[in-house]
């Protein structure tokens, strides 16, 4: 059913070639996705599926140590449900009819290369999705996901202060019950602040943060440019839905040219909020009226 509703066998494509289209799409998204680096995946659970449940969990207090197993403890359970929509992500490219006929008449390679300009497309789309969400359609991302940690933004061209910045966001999460591993996003600007030597050790600032960030620091030019998050990782505090991995589509003729779509659809399930803490810079105090 999935093949008819992607019109696969409709496109002038030999199965070689589908098999390469296929290729470069998964090599695009596995070396362009940044999410998918430390959020765990639930699914793929199927194209036609359009929304997903997101439980927020409850009984979350400390395991006990008892030699009956007689203590009453409060079990881990959804505190509430809701349901998320699962939105298509999607980038369309164009095969020229006549690269085809050059490609069938002359026996050389059929170039496609704008498989892969459409698949990075749709690979930065989900980071910025999973990130930032989306106003238009109410969906929360990391970065602004109701009841998250938030500590304030220190100047990070100042030595020591994007690594002081990590040991503040570790601690808070620490405060509130979320311990390591830790993954950190920070925008491109963010990233290269830390390419410096730290203090007189002779080692770089980075890889300084990196021995309290375990899941790995990971940059993205999806964040603002002073924007960065740290996440306790974990399935039981967010992960993505996947109801359709990235793929590939034949859209059908038009103008004697071959349209096709690569698209995906997922949504990101924020189980426990408290769980991201997102480095924000202080509000600028109120000028008083004179």
């Amino acid at each position: 059913m999935l093949s008819e509703n992607l019109l696969r066998d409709d496109a002038p494509l030999t199965n070689d070639e589908w098999n390469l289209v296929d290729q470069i799409v998964v090599k695009v998204a596995r070396g362009r996705l940044v999410d998918r680096k430390f959020i765990s995946i639930f699914g793929p659970l199927g194209a036609g599926l359009q929304s997903v449940h997101q439980d927020i969990f409850a009984g979350v207090d400390a395991g006990e140590v008892e030699l009956m197993g007689e203590e009453e403890i409060h079990p881990v359970h959804p505190e509430a449900r809701s349901f998320l929509p699962i939105p298509l992500i999607y980038k369309d490219f164009v095969i020229h009819w006549r690269d085809i006929e050059t490609s069938r008449r002359f026996g050389i390679p059929l170039d496609i290369s704008a498989v892969a300009g459409a698949a990075n497309f749709v690979a930065q789309a989900e980071d910025n999705f999973i990130l930032n969400g989306n106003e238009r359609l109410c969906i929360e991302g990391l970065m602004n996901a109701k009841w998250r940690n938030t500590v304030p933004l220190l100047n990070w061209d100042d030595m020591g202060q994007a690594f002081q910045n990590v040991v503040d966001a570790t601690r808070k999460l620490i405060d509130e019950g979320f311990y390591g591993p830790y993954a950190m996003v920070v925008s491109p600007n963010m990233f290269s602040k830390m390419q410096r030597v730290y203090d007189n050790t002779g080692v770089l600032e980075i890889n300084q943060v990196r021995e309290l960030i375990a899941g790995g620091v990971f940059q993205t030019p999806v964040l603002s440019e002073n924007a960065a998050v740290l996440v306790s990782m974990g399935p039981e505090n967010f992960d993505i839905a996947i109801a359709q991995d990235m793929i590939t589509a034949y859209l059908g003729p038009k103008d004697m040219s071959h349209p096709f779509r690569v698209l995906e659809s997922l949504a990101l399930r924020i189980k426990r909020p408290e769980a991201i803490c997102t480095l924000e810079p202080p509000e600028k105090p109120k000028s008083k009226k004179s």
